[in-house]
């Protein structure tokens, strides 16, 4: 059984009518205790499928009351009597809520949290930017698939990707556009550094790793659509993000290194295809996480943050849609590309 620990510091003036309301809620366990003078401290043990609920509860609460505080907590281990029998009733109506819900996740604030954390350009996330970008340029050098896999292991691409997705759902526009920005500057990072190689070196440019990724066929926009529905699948459960992470890496960091050795070495006509490359599989990867993320009944609480993300997330599906419309037609229409390369 999955469960997490709900920690609320409450204001003495409003405990009564926050403790009933909050007693109301599903709950494995509940305890209260008086954290100083002035706020009460309430411990609710839920199930991990249960905690969003209360969670939007107190967010709506501390909207207005002064001193409120929340923290969420995972539980590795609870023991109590009635567990063994809460883990068989648990079996019994799995069943059930399988058929309820329409993709299991953890709790929007969680979501959120990680979210939020990904789109901020950090020293760590630099740094790996710059050292994936390094090995996969030398092992386009030296035409070796295993060198290129290597890069994309610690390639971070698929944190501000989801990222723009996952914001553009809730409509939070700050948020996306930090996001964007991020995701911009790994890229531009990336190819900065193929482009300083390309310049100084003729070799890697007629290997195979090399010419892959300067062709780009509308079979590319199924490989995007398949690693953002996984990354975005991954995300969602707050699943090791490593393995998916190298599926997105695959559909934007080798096509990335392609247009910048392309530039370097000023061949406009594999750049172009690189680039062109590079934008079907973001757009395919943000129009399937989005898909995603819409689908999982991702929605904020606050009436204006509802109102907002009621017109940003069919816009934001609608716009990539489109783009990834007049790409295929671009492809399909481009001299020297046929549907399928």
């Amino acid at each position: 059984m999955s469960l997490q620990l709900i920690e609320v510091y409450i204001p003495d003036r409003h405990f009564e009518s926050i403790n009933e309301k909050l007693q109301q809620f599903d709950h494995q366990s509940y305890w209260t205790s008086s954290e100083s003078k002035e706020r009460m401290l309430v411990r609710i043990l839920v199930k991990t499928s249960h905690a969003e609920k209360i969670l939007n509860y107190l967010e709506e609460v501390s909207n207005v009351v002064d001193g409120f505080e929340t923290l969420l907590f995972p539980v590795q281990t609870y023991l109590s009597k009635e567990t063994i029998h809460d883990e068989l009733k648990e079996e019994a109506e799995k069943d059930k809520e399988k058929e309820k819900a329409r993709l299991r996740r953890a709790s929007r604030h969680e979501l959120l949290n990680a979210v939020e954390k990904n789109s901020h350009i950090s020293w760590n996330y630099s740094l790996l930017i710059i050292l994936s970008a390094i090995v996969a340029t030398v092992g386009f050098l030296k035409d070796s698939e295993a060198v290129v896999i290597g890069a994309m292991v610690i390639a971070p691409m698929i944190g501000p990707v989801i990222a723009i997705a996952f914001a553009s759902i809730l409509g939070d526009y700050k948020l996306l556009g930090k996001s964007i920005v991020t995701s911009l500057y790994g890229i531009a990072i990336v190819a900065i550094i193929s482009v300083v190689f390309g310049y100084f070196f003729d070799m890697g440019t007629d290997t195979d790793q090399y010419l892959d990724r300067t062709k780009v066929t509308v079979v590319d926009v199924f490989l995007g659509v398949a690693s953002g529905a996984a990354g975005a699948l991954a995300f969602l459960n707050r699943l090791s993000g490593n393995l998916v992470g190298v599926m997105v890496a695959v559909a934007l960091l080798p096509p990335t290194v392609a247009m910048g050795m392309s530039l370097g070495n000023q061949n406009w006509e594999f750049a172009y295809g690189a680039f062109l490359l590079v934008t079907v599989n973001i757009m395919s990867i943000l129009l399937a996480a989005a898909s995603i993320f819409s689908i999982s009944g991702i929605r904020p609480v606050r009436w204006e943050e509802v109102k907002r993300a009621n017109v940003s997330r069919p816009l934001s599906i609608m716009f990539v849609t489109i783009i990834i419309l007049v790409l295929v037609a671009v492809i399909l229409l481009g001299k020297g590309w046929s549907i399928f390369g």
